[in-house]
């Protein structure tokens, strides 16, 4: 019933040995720990620091039962570009003919794609959001992709299919691999999707590119840890730990190394709560809370927050590895530069008084370079063996040390500590701290915020404890169409499925519970598709679980023995990066006044067009690659001012209706707006248009136009017909004012050959219902082509310039992100357009709901406990005044609706409404929040902006976009400011 856990860090690689039947003792089972420096070899030093252990307890290696081991290797790789441990990958695609305007390593860094982009092939195949499948797999697509991958050399390769999340028959990504390891050979790598993360298809992609990219050095790399173990004669299983706390064995990590790549700071976290005794009846009064856990080393202090279940709080959808966005499971965890090395830098006079400590370190070198080690820099461990805090080292090396330092440098330690402590913070009550890592002696004894320090025994080996006490877990995680069916009795199922699988893995049957249940209903579908994410854990079984057999097919390897230098040639052919200075950047406008866009522009206008979007009008990101790629191949995409277009000219309408959740699954293959196009212009006539305009600027649809008419070579109009996002199709312009030709025709295509034309509906809201009952259909997204409108019609019943309007808010942002001012975000945006930065807060609750195909729901925000000035250095306050107790809550139909300040002791009061444009942005990068992102513990500001006088001021466009047209009928609409008109970027920069 021995345990040992081993946390390979790079700087210290730490092991404890641990006896699960003494874990109620004051020591909690710890019989040895171990800490030392990490080798270049890290299964030398896991050799050594296990070897210690057994002779420190004096054990014998047959009463181990298992090793678990920690390590970063396999994300270092990443991060580090390191193309001696990376691999060529395969991908294949089982899509369609959908997601081919985004293909994968779109997003990838240059030098990472060079490193891993072997092949792309797409093959038929895909689901629809229902589980259908989009066209039916060909085994002849998959036998000729593999004839290429063969002659290509390649041993990795990736599956990926559309919706492959929903496949829990294994019709899609596991069926091709059956094919695919049948005409290359067992030998062959192949990483199903599905089973490294979840919908999002290029995100669920990019990890899976990452993860098979990794494998062969990982497969050789668990070799050696098997190799380590052997040699000490240990004969018990091999785990590693993943990234959420949890064990997997030697077996899977060879298959899924991307989920161990965060278990670092995961096992700081377990461990500190495990050697806190936060399991024991003794921690009662914790139960139910999370708990902050600060685990400072020599270089930097990261900090997560455990929840009740004893989990880590997970982060938000997406994560950057390397600078590839992906979407797999990870912890939630602030760094910060602070740690026992930390430099303490004295200013001078001259640069004005006081002193600060870190971000800059001496690292793993503090034995060397500190004072009370006889070395030459002023560290914080310097600073507390000065005060008498701690006696380590020789504290006569500090003597000369000024008090007034001293105190200044615990001051600073003390202000960071308590900024990052609030931060993970989720709500304004003190809370419990667990202080653990071998630079928690820098830490003073009390903390702003905090009700209670713990410093548990082996604090400076709590990563190796929760390497050793990590629990099995069983994780469900699916979408479910719920129409017709009880939604308690889908999830009381997938709650015996997940103990089930977490049993299947090696967890005890006795300990094993459910741990997590989330319901997340899917936007905009009317068959009631929601995802739901089950997970149960449990203690690791005392018998060898199936999941842990050591035969998982790993044959030796000889040492990876490339030499540093060959390293560095390596690194050295990596492109050079090409910085722009955007705050002196000007648009290119050509001599007949046309905007010619860069890839800065197109990344500005996305980020503008998200504020824009409300909450809503779905990602900017994927049209926003599709926009970017084409401009890589050479294409051109112009925008035109509408004072320099004739009144006659007419603009294609070009949309896209649905889900958000299909969009960044199912993405678009660049027939679907094409096609509804070519049916819509045979239909009246037009053989030809003079360019293209987005119904709505808000969010990914603000982009589509872009699209559309740099494949035609047109030019888009500097206009919307709607200046933000609405849920229906009727909330335009042209459908408030009920225009002739404003809705009707219009035409609707999936892109796979069904095409629906709309000539005549009886009014606007049967448009509303017709296209929605088709799109359903169609798999719950489609490519849409209003009524073409002249330019003197966009005009009168649209909204001018808001592609300027897009362009200068993302400028604003970048701008204020590149001087390290987020905080001065609000007020940059503000500055373009009136209105009030309402809120500062954190997210303390969402709820939803899907009504009539929508997702009905509110998000709740509380204050900051306290001020954030110091976080980003600037920060806009709030215009009007909130009370410490004071809440915002936003009803939201896929888009915010109306602001609500509720009050204690008082009535609630409606604070701004729609047609006014309310954005929530992220407070970390200053980025806007749809609300299907909305999530617990988020801090965030809303901004109100004022919406333009053609929604505002007229009875039409308040029936349609105001408080009554989403059920509050009693509620009078007030401005929140006067509107202002958008400014040209055409008319500013052109000569």
């Amino acid at each position: 019933m021995l345990r040992i856990g081993v946390d390979v860090g790079g700087t210290n690689t730490d092991g404890v040995l641990i006896d699960i039947t003494r874990v109620s003792e004051p020591n909690r089972g710890v019989l040895a720990h171990f800490k030392a420096l990490t080798t270049l070899n890290v299964s030398d030093g896991i050799e050594a620091a296990v070897r210690e252990l057994l002779t420190s307890a004096d054990v014998s290696p047959s009463a181990v039962s298992c090793v678990s081991i920690g390590t970063t290797a396999f994300i270092n790789a990443v991060l580090e570009q390191d193309a001696r441990r990376l691999s060529k990958v395969a991908i294949i695609r089982i899509c369609g003919p959908y997601t081919r305007q985004c293909p994968p390593f779109i997003d990838f860094p240059p030098q990472l794609r060079r490193i891993m982009d072997g092949h792309v092939g797409y093959i038929d195949g895909g689901l629809e959001i229902d589980g259908r499948e989009i066209v039916p797999m060909k085994e002849a697509q998959i036998v000729e992709q593999c004839e290429i991958i063969k002659a290509k050399g390649l041993e990795n390769i990736v599956l990926s299919g559309v919706f492959s999340p929903l496949d829990n028959e294994g019709v899609q990504e596991a069926a091709a691999a059956k094919i695919i390891r049948r005409e290359l050979g067992p030998g062959i790598n192949v990483v199903c999707s599905r089973e490294v993360g979840q919908v999002s298809l290029l995100e669920r992609e990019n990890a899976s590119i990452l993860n098979a990219s990794i494998l062969t050095f990982a497969q050789r790399t668990i070799r050696h840890f098997k190799k380590a173990i052997r040699a000490l004669n240990l004969s018990c299983p091999l785990f590693l730990t993943q990234n959420d706390g949890t064990l997997t064995s030697a077996a899977q990590a060879s298959r899924l190394p991307i989920r161990t790549f965060a278990s670092g700071p995961t096992n700081s976290m377990r461990g500190a709560a495990f050697l806190a005794r936060m399991d024991s009846s003794e921690a009662s009064a914790l139960q139910g809370k999370s708990t902050i856990v600060v685990d400072i080393g020599g270089t930097t202090t990261d900090v997560g927050v455990l929840l009740p279940s004893g989990f880590p709080r997970q982060a938000a959808a997406f994560i950057e590895i390397g600078g590839v966005r992906t979407n797999f499971s990870m912890a939630d965890v602030q760094s910060i530069g602070l740690g026992g090395g930390s430099r303490v830098n004295v200013q001078t006079a001259e640069a004005g008084s006081g002193v600060t400590v870190g971000p800059d370190s001496v690292g793993h070198n503090l034995t060397r370079d500190a004072k009370v080690f006889g070395g030459e820099v002023l560290t914080a461990t310097d600073v507390v063996v000065a005060d008498g805090t701690v006696n380590i080292g020789e504290k006569a090396r500090v003597a000369d040390v000024a008090p007034n330092v001293v105190h200044e440098s615990k001051e600073a330690i003390k202000r960071v500590l308590e900024r990052i402590v609030d931060k993970m913070k989720t709500s304004p009550e003190d809370v419990t701290l667990l202080l653990v890592g071998g630079g928690s002696i820098i830490a003073p004894d009390r903390l702003e915020g905090v009700s209670q320090i713990i410093r548990p025994p082996f604090f400076s080996v709590a990563n190796a404890a929760g390497a050793a006490m990590a629990k099995v877990a069983g994780e469900i995680d699916t979408i479910e169409i719920l129409q017709g069916r009880n939604i308690d009795d889908v999830i009381e199922a997938m709650k015996v499925q997940a103990i089930e699988k977490a049993i299947r893995l090696g967890a005890s049957p006795d300990t094993t519970k459910i741990v997590e249940v989330a319901n997340l209903p899917v936007q905009y579908v009317t068959n009631q598709a929601t995802r739901i994410i089950v997970k149960a854990a449990g203690e690791l079984s005392s018998q060898a679980p199936q999941g842990a057999a050591d035969d998982d097919g790993l044959d030796e390897a000889p040492t990876d023995d490339m030499s540093e230098p060959d390293k560095q040639a390596l690194q050295s052919e990596a492109e050079s990066t090409i910085t722009i200075d955007f705050e002196a950047y000007v648009p290119r406008i050509n001599e007949k006044r046309e905007w010619l866009l860069t890839e800065l522009d197109l990344e500005w206008i996305a980020e503008g067009c998200g504020v824009l979007g409300t909450g809503g009008g779905g990602s900017p990101y994927p049209p926003f690659l599709v926009a970017r790629q084409m401009l890589r191949e050479g294409k051109i995409i112009k925008i035109v001012d509408p004072e320099d277009v004739r009144d006659d000219a007419v603009f294609l309408r070009c949309t896209f209706m649905g889900s958000p959740s299909v969009s960044i699954e199912r993405l678009q293959g660049g027939t679907e707006i094409v096609a509804s196009a070519r049916a819509l212009m045979k239909y009246t006539g037009m053989t030809d248009c003079d360019g293209a305009i987005s119904d709505e600027i808000g969010g990914g649809n603000g982009v589509q136009p872009m699209i559309i008419a740099g494949d035609m070579g047109k030019p888009v109009l500097d206009a919307d017909l709607m200046g933000r996002a609405y849920p229906n199709m009727y909330q335009t312009l042209p459908g408030a004012y009920n225009i002739e030709g404003g809705l009707c025709p219009c035409a609707i295509s999936d892109g796979v050959g069904n095409t629906v034309l709309l000539s005549s509906a009886k009014d606007p809201f049967a448009v509303e219902n017709i296209l929605r009952t088709v799109t359903t259909e169609m798999g719950s997204r489609s490519g849409v082509s209003m009524a073409p409108l002249t330019r003197k019609t966009c005009t009168e019943y649209g909204i001018a310039r808001s592609v300027s309007q897009a362009w200068r808010i993302g400028r604003a942002i970048a701008t204020c992100k590149k001087r390290n001012e987020i905080g001065r975000i609000p007020k940059a945006i503000l500055a373009l357009q009136n209105g009030e930065c309402l809120f500062i807060g954190k997210i303390i609750n969402v709820s939803r709901e899907v009504r009539k195909g929508f997702t009905w729901g509110s998000v709740t925000i509380a204050p900051l406990q306290t001020d954030e000035e110091e976080d980003t250095g600037v920060v806009d306050k709030a215009v009007r005044s909130w009370g410490p107790e004071d809440r915002i809550r936003i009803p939201f139909q896929n888009e915010n609706l109306y602001v609500i300040r509720e009050s204690s002791g008082r009535p609630d009061e409606i604070v701004v409404t729609v047609p006014d444009l309310i954005t929530v942005l992220d407070s970390q990068s200053g980025s806007a929040i749809g609300t299907q992102d909305y999530r617990y513990g988020l801090r965030v500001t809303v901004i109100a902006l004022a919406g333009n006088p053609k929604w505002t001021k007229t009875p039409a466009g308040l029936a349609c976009g105001g408080p009554a047209a989403f059920g509050i009928p009693e509620v009078q609409f007030t401005p929140i400011a006067e509107y202002r008109e958008p400014a040209s970027v055409i008319q500013e920069f052109a000569h």
